[in-house]
């Protein structure tokens, strides 16, 4: 089970992964914790009327069509989305939106959804929320939060029968390593780098690079990602920086997507190629 914020992250974080998995016949579910309603239009195509106005029912469409592409179930938690916070200092968030609700009471429909899939797997963002988005930083708290309350009977006693996930992972997609891997492998091919002027105000930070425990090879599976992220029409610009980077570049110089194992409640020796790796039985 993969828990996200909003619908695109599902197939912008972890989806050739998910994909790969998919086509071994492995049950993957998303938990989709707000529905985008306050999500801008980030495909230029798409900035026209009638879109930002119906951008909540058009969002559950998007989704819809993403998750028939990776072939994966979905809920949606039914939080409101928080939106960007924009300005210096950053205004207050939205009375009501998923950013400000309790952890505990954010939790409770993920124990539930838990405990009715059963995964044996969970993935979420870093304490960050891999990028400091108030909904990816609550995502990541109630997912903490349920992961370890799903196995407790004592926990969310009216939620289900208790059910404990194995491993509990977090996503690590964007890495500074990666993005020059990939700079340096667009200059040896003689083409423009999207990354050029990212780099330049990119930090390092050889501490969080070494948190990346589990790398797993999954290149042969990026078309099905990219085609799940271009069905997120509103967020995906086609001509966008992404889709400049060839694929083939991108599976020979970076093949993998890569996680970061936090809890394991089975014996696994890391560095792992495998989000399944020291689950034996897989009853």
């Amino acid at each position: 089970m993969h828990v996200h914020a909003h619908p695109d992250d599902e197939s912008s974080k972890g989806a050739a992964s998910t994909a790969m998995y998919v086509a071994q016949g492995v049950d993957v579910h998303v938990a989709t914790c707000t529905g985008g309603e306050r999500g801008s239009i980030l495909n230029p195509k798409m900035d026209r009327p009638g879109i930002l106005e119906n951008i909540h029912e058009i969002r559950r469409q998007e989704m819809e069509r993403a998750r028939d592409i990776l072939g994966i179930s979905q809920d949606w938690l039914g939080f409101v989305d928080s939106g960007w916070p924009e300005g210096d200092p950053k205004p207050p968030l939205p009375e009501g939106c998923f950013g400000l609700v309790d952890v505990e009471v954010g939790a409770e429909p993920l124990v539930r959804l838990i405990r009715e899939f059963r995964p044996h797997v969970l993935t979420t963002y870093d304490e960050n929320g891999g990028y400091p988005h108030p909904d990816h930083i609550m995502c990541h708290k109630i997912s903490v939060e349920a992961f370890h309350a799903a196995g407790d009977p004592e926990r969310y006693p009216d939620a289900g029968e208790p059910w404990q996930p194995l491993k509990l992972y977090y996503q690590h997609g964007h890495s500074r390593p990666k993005a020059v891997a990939l700079h340096e492998a667009m200059l040896a091919h003689g083409l423009e780098s999207p990354w050029a002027e990212r780099l330049k105000d990119w930090e390092e930070r050889p501490d969080w690079d070494a948190r990346v425990t589990t790398k797993v090879p999954c290149s042969d599976y990026f078309g099905v990602r990219d085609q799940a992220l271009l069905a997120h029409a509103t967020q995906i610009d086609p001509d966008g920086w992404f889709f400049s980077i060839p694929r083939e570049v991108q599976a020979e110089t970076w093949p993998t997507e890569d996680f970061e194992l936090v809890v394991s409640h089975v014996a696994s020796t890391t560095p792992e190629d495998d989000l399944f790796a020291g689950i034996t039985d897989p009853a």
